[in-house]
């Protein structure tokens, strides 16, 4: 045991750091990203309850859109993967440019039915000041839904080529000014007028233009790019080839979407239960977002490591890196829930000042520490299976764990209906609509983890039973 262990040290660790070179730059990308969040959140938390429960709402809205927008643009992450793998470079270009017109069409969509969706907000009990600027930060942000979808076209191109850097740079320097934005439009310094929560959604919608800007620029002019330029001519739509990418990356922003949604619809039904219950769920949600990213990121880089493998034609390596990156998740899971107990109360304050709000983020973040090792390991498995080009499987089971299982639950124990026979306990509330989440994520957790060792091992034996 001792001497296997010894032996397979090396490979371990050489994957551990590959993993890693790769990864932290999109780490520290994707939480500055998510970071323009979380700014948007505390600084309207120090204007009024009712303002910061105004940008709960519209964000809940929101980052289902992006997620679902993220998931779908990962298709090019792990089509441009295997294009590496098996040295195609050639391919890389035209992939890119179709997936471009792809992310347009589904930024333009994806405007459109978020404006749609703020009609919600006439049916869920608030108050006429609350409604009207969700409704009126909805309208505003949503100009940047186009741009970000052709940022995440160019992020996972550059992400594919082992380039990260890059974007890290990027949201870095957005989320630094978008803060600055954030100071001058929300509370009115400079001579403009104190916006409210309509500053965050001015100065976020504008961040999302000037990364996709950089990014371009960026690529057209560094020289890891110069051999794959897509960006160096146009090309008109090819229908086969969108259609093609849409059949990879929709299962995945379905996948995601059942995930984000099924938060935010709590966020929603959370709603009936008043101000201070918007204002703890969306500042425990936004939190761990911002946690979330870390595991998220392993994830885009398990993509690219096992899409690599895959279109090498090595499933044992494939199988090998997606094993580290799920070992790589598990670690972390285990650090950030000891973390979250151990500063909730911290977390909270730094969020808010109202004792109320307070009170109930710090009970929810409890049941945040909970499942973080069911979440972390989770995106890791979907992510592994993605590496594969296999995206349908992850989207039936997430639809499965979390609206077949965490929203009705969570339904069931925050509200229990009254015409259930013989159920005559109280209510839960918004911590019971948490409990649903937790079980949810581990289900998904589980069946994930199954369906990867599953594949991962069914792989290797096909390439045995090959050579024999």
């Amino acid at each position: 045991m001792m001497s296997l262990f010894l032996n397979r040290r090396g490979p371990i660790i050489t994957e551990i750091l590959a993993m890693w070179q790769l990864s932290w730059p999109v780490l520290v990308g994707q939480l500055a990203t998510v970071g323009m969040s979380v700014a948007d959140v505390a600084m309207t938390g120090h204007v009024s309850a009712d303002d910061l429960a105004a940008v709960a709402l519209a964000s809940s809205i929101w980052s289902i859109v992006i997620v679902t927008i993220m998931g779908a643009m990962m298709a090019v992450n792990a089509v441009v993967a295997h294009e590496v793998g098996a040295g195609t470079h050639g391919t890389i270009a035209p992939i890119v440019r179709q997936s471009l017109w792809m992310a347009l069409g589904i930024g333009v969509l994806a405007c459109v039915a978020m404006n749609i969706s703020t009609l919600v907000f006439d049916h869920i009990g608030l108050t006429d000041f609350v409604r009207d600027k969700a409704v009126a930060f909805v309208h505003i942000i949503s100009i940047g839904l186009p741009p970000f979808a052709l940022y995440r076209v160019l992020y996972g191109y550059s992400a594919s080529l082992n380039q990260t850097k890059p974007a890290m740079v990027i949201a870095l320097l957005a989320l630094a000014l978008n803060i600055v934005m954030n100071w001058v439009l929300i509370y009115g310094y400079w001579g403009f007028p104190a916006l409210g929560a309509l500053g965050c959604a001015w100065s976020t919608g504008a961040m999302m233009w000037l990364m996709l800007a950089a990014l371009a620029w960026w690529i057209r002019r560094a020289a890891p790019y110069q051999s794959s330029m897509p960006l160096r001519q146009f090309a008109s739509p090819c229908w086969p080839e969108i259609a093609r990418m849409l059949k990879i990356g929709v299962p995945i922003g379905i996948a995601y979407c059942a995930e984000v949604s099924a938060f935010a619809v709590v966020g929603l039904l959370v709603a009936r239960f008043g101000v201070v219950s918007i204002a703890a769920h969306q500042i425990a949600l936004n939190f761990i977002s911002l946690v979330f990213m870390v595991p998220l990121s392993i994830g885009i880089g398990l993509v690219t490591r096992v899409g690599m493998a895959v279109g090498e034609g090595d499933p044992v390596r494939a199988r090998f890196v997606s094993w580290v990156g799920f070992g790589i998740a598990l670690g972390f899971g285990v650090l950030s829930a000891s973390l979250i107990i151990v500063f909730r109360h911290q977390i909270a304050a730094g969020y808010t000042s109202d004792p109320q709000v307070q009170a109930l983020t710090v009970r929810l973040l409890w049941l945040a520490a909970l499942f973080q090792l069911s979440d972390s390991t989770q995106v890791a498995a979907a992510s592994a299976i993605r590496g594969y080009k296999l995206t349908r499987p992850t989207m039936v089971i997430h639809l499965l764990a979390f609206w077949g299982c965490a929203v009705p639950l969570g339904c069931l124990l925050g509200l229990v209906p009254d015409w259930i026979p013989g159920v005559s306990m109280q209510p839960m509330a918004t911590i019971g609509f948490w409990i649903g989440l937790v079980v949810g994520l581990t289900v998904a957790a589980v069946l994930l983890t199954g369906y990867l060792y599953r594949l991962s091992e069914r792989r290797v034996k096909a390439v045995c039973l090959l050579q024999a």
